[in-house]
């Protein structure tokens, strides 16, 4: 099964990562960056109106390939980085928001994002478009059941938290080890089952009149900061 993903970015990053095999470009521009990147790969020149149709309405600078399905990962391949780094998405539904989370991810070296595997938004090729690539190189994994997987990361002595006003000041809480955020949807945040399974809540605080920051500068802030901590 084969998908189409699109923008300079994705394409390249899909071409340089080899996550997943890339089976032809096509490019109305005559872009360098993505000839330097194809290696092996067909790169076929095409006209606008034929990158048009294929991204169908994607914002696509010229540029688009076709590619095998997202390679989901295992949760356990995750667990299985030295002292984890895992952001935890519950109910994020705008695959732009999955995109930017991810881009923040791969940016502070997070072991990996976990998705629910209903009801939220896939790696699909707008989420590929809005990571700018990011996502040909950071691991994410599916699950069934969030509460679930909450006890399975404290199970591996990963220390984990919800994203929540009102929570400890992110730069007061001890980050250094093992540890995961769960970030919820800006409507209606993170599941109170969820939350009641995680060993406490954190809070990135508001100094302006804004109530609440995007889920994706959110994830940067805490993964930056988790990151910081450890040196």
């Amino acid at each position: 099964m084969s998908e189409v993903i699109y923008g300079i970015r994705p394409v390249v990053e899909a071409l340089r990562s080899r996550r997943r095999r890339v089976l032809e470009v096509l490019d109305a521009t005559g872009s360098g960056e993505v000839h330097a990147a194809a290696g092996g790969v067909t790169v076929k020149k095409v006209s606008r109106d034929r990158v048009d149709e294929l991204a169908r309405g994607g914002v696509h600078q010229g540029v688009v390939a076709r590619v095998e399905a997202y390679p989901y990962s295992g949760l356990e391949e995750i667990l299985a980085v030295p002292e984890p780094l895992i952001l935890v998405l519950d109910g994020v539904t705008d695959p732009r928001n999955l995109g930017a989370v991810l881009r923040a991810a791969d940016g502070a070296g997070a072991s990996g994002v976990v998705i629910p595997k209903d009801r939220a938004a896939g790696v699909t090729a707008a989420a590929v478009k809005a990571s700018a690539g990011a996502s040909e190189h950071v691991r994410v994994a599916k699950a069934t059941n969030l509460k679930r997987t909450v006890g399975r990361l404290k199970e591996a002595n990963v220390w984990v938290y919800a994203a929540e006003a009102g929570g400890t000041d992110y730069a007061k809480l001890d980050l250094d080890g093992p540890v995961a955020f769960v970030l919820g949807s800006e409507g209606k945040g993170v599941r109170r089952l969820v939350r009641e399974a995680c060993d406490g809540t954190v809070a990135v605080p508001m100094l302006g009149s804004a109530s609440s920051l995007n889920v994706s500068v959110a994830a940067a802030v805490l993964a930056y900061e988790a990151r910081r901590q450890r040196g």
